[in-house]
């Protein structure tokens, strides 16, 4: 570690490599709230959140799991189409409070383009959050809505055996996978009837 009587030493978050604080400041000098999206090994977490001097305040939040608590989702909770229904979530209960605009938070991954962190963000674009953005990003719709699932399901369909192997989690849970672009437009309109209600 360097010494000296000049050395400041970093603050503890940068020091763990948590917090960019370089990047934290562009953001918060933006003045809108930010869409924070995070990626665990399993699930999806996308929240609102507006920088206060005691820390920062969440305005709303939505995790993947609530997809399957609450509007009876069966697939995986961590996958393109999951990503975009848990931000049509966040995004929703966010203009239901007011928020319309903010700017996305990707946290320190390096994001791709097509990823599950630009899955969340067209979430919050459709659910009316206006966000800036590169429409380039952005995943293809097929993606988002579980068709590439259903074409390679389809493919292996001919082979039991390989067929029962890949997609052994969601027959288990009483998926068919040719079917999931029709599963996942179910969910979505679930979700857009409880907020319109």
């Amino acid at each position: 570690m360097a010494k000296g009587p000049f050395y400041s030493v970093p603050y503890r978050r940068r020091r763990e490599g948590k917090t960019n604080y370089g990047l934290r400041k562009k953001l918060i000098s933006s003045g809108l709230p930010r869409a924070v999206v995070r990626k665990t090994l399993n699930h999806i977490i996308v929240q609102v959140v507006r920088p206060a001097v005691n820390g920062d305040e969440v305005i709303t939040s939505a995790h993947s799991s609530e997809l399957r608590k609450k509007y009876g989702w069966v697939g995986n909770l961590d996958n393109l189409p999951a990503s975009y229904l848990t931000g049509l979530l966040c995004g929703y209960r966010s203009t239901a409070k007011g928020v319309n605009k903010a700017i996305l938070d990707a946290g320190l991954r390096t994001p791709s383009k097509g990823s599950r962190i630009f899955a969340t963000l067209k979430g919050l674009l459709d659910a009316g959050v206006e966000v800036p953005h590169n429409e380039e990003i952005l995943p293809d719709e097929a993606r988002i809505t579980g068709q590439h699932i259903a074409d390679y399901a389809a493919r292996l369909s001919s082979d039991s055996d390989l067929y029962a192997r890949r997609f052994s989690g969601y027959l288990s849970r009483e998926l068919h996978p040719q079917k999931f672009a029709d599963y996942f437009s179910s969910v979505k309109e679930k979700i857009i009837a409880d907020f319109k209600e």
